[in-house]
């Protein structure tokens, strides 16, 4: 097949269509948040976001993704060193996260995930010194330099995707299980330096995870957040307030902070019950399923790679965001993909759907080259 060359009858429809259904879904959320808080205008704004993400999603879809492998380390630079611009700004909310760009705030951290697993989709291609020892080396150093940056701005939850989307990576391109288990070890063998990084509000999140008691009066301080969250998907009962009206008159039982971002999968289950929340899991579920056959159905090392990266990031911060609504997983400040207000997450995640759907179209192999070696 003629590289770049589309074949549309390879179209993966069901991406595009759940990716709108999470986005409505979302927005949908968003609106009862708005209406639970006297702040009443993230709807209309994260509206914007969503309209503005559709093109950038086309956009991805449309320029061949050979196109970004060969830039792949000089795209990941470039996004760290924007990583490290907010540092030498003023704190917002006690955070280094964001660079200010007029009325809107850019979140560097977002694009450095995706071009972090460029460049080392474009190291794994073509290449077979990832399946000795010493040639873990360099996946491993450029996993921990970008977890290190974001872990000190501080941002935990997105610091905490990094290693699992490297163990994926290697292992679809054909590292060894042994030298897989190293890594686990390593990554654990690194906690008590990331514990010793991590600020004291971080530290104060992880232990909160294992303090938590059921019922009884909201505590202070970091378990209030999760007393809050798992209370608000209790109000929500089987079919939720959509169905069976408030569950409630009592306004302070439906407080939650940063309801409509990290804790929106709440608001989804507050407004359409038990069902809701799964089926928010079973589009995502469909979403991961589609990409993984999309991945192993291309013969291009780069393109295989790339979707198996997307497809873990994304998964990884599925699990994380709703593991902690229900106290499974500390909280942190990791958005749910497609739903949750912020419009750098919005748009980024559309262009990695986009990937998805431009490597499904473009599933032949170079001239040049050779796949990976199992």
């Amino acid at each position: 097949m003629e590289e770049g060359a589309i074949r549309w009858s390879r179209f993966p429809w069901l991406i595009p269509l759940i990716q709108l259904g999470l986005m409505g879904t979302g927005l949908a959320a968003i609106a009862r948040g708005d209406g639970l808080t006297d702040d009443t205008g993230l709807y209309q704004r994260q509206m914007v976001w969503v309209l503005l993400s559709l093109p950038v999603c086309v956009l991805a879809v449309l320029i061949p993704y050979r196109f970004w492998k060969t830039r792949g380390f000089l795209l990941f630079l470039i996004s760290l060193i924007l990583l490290a611009i907010p540092y030498f700004m003023p704190a917002r909310g006690g955070s280094h996260r964001w660079i200010p760009l007029g009325p809107i705030n850019f979140q560097p951290s977002e694009v450095v995930k995706l071009t972090f697993m460029m460049a080392l989709a474009q190291h794994l291609m073509f290449r077979s010194n990832y399946r000795q020892i010493w040639g873990l080396s360099i996946p491993f150093v450029m996993t921990l330099i970008p977890m290190g940056m974001i872990l000190k701005e501080p941002d935990l939850g997105t610091a905490m995707l990094f290693l699992p989307v490297l163990f994926a990576m290697l292992f679809a391109a054909g590292a060894r299980w042994n030298h897989l288990l190293l890594i686990v070890v390593l990554g654990l063998a690194t906690v008590p330096v990331g514990w010793r990084f991590m600020s004291a509000e971080q530290r104060s999140r992880v232990t909160t995870l294992f303090s938590q008691v059921d019922g009884g009066p909201a505590p202070r301080g970091d378990g209030y957040h999760l007393h809050q969250s798992k209370q608000m998907l209790a109000l929500g009962g089987m079919w939720g307030s959509a169905v069976t009206g408030p569950a409630t008159d009592d306004e302070f039982l439906y407080h939650l902070p940063a309801s409509r971002t990290d804790f929106i999968y709440c608001l989804v289950g507050e407004r359409w019950g038990f069902w809701g929340c799964l089926g928010v899991l079973l589009m995502y579920l469909i979403l991961f399923a589609n990409g993984l056959a999309i991945s192993t159905q291309t013969a291009e090392p780069f393109g295989r790679l790339l979707a198996v990266g997307i497809v873990t990031i994304l998964a990884t911060q599925v699990v994380i965001n709703t593991g902690m609504t229900i106290g499974l997983m500390p909280i942190t400040g990791l958005t749910l993909p497609l739903m949750s207000y912020g419009g750098s997450s919005m748009v980024m995640t559309s262009f990695c759907t986009g990937l998805l759907i431009n490597i499904a179209l473009r599933p032949g192999f170079e001239v040049t080259g050779e796949t990976f070696r199992y």
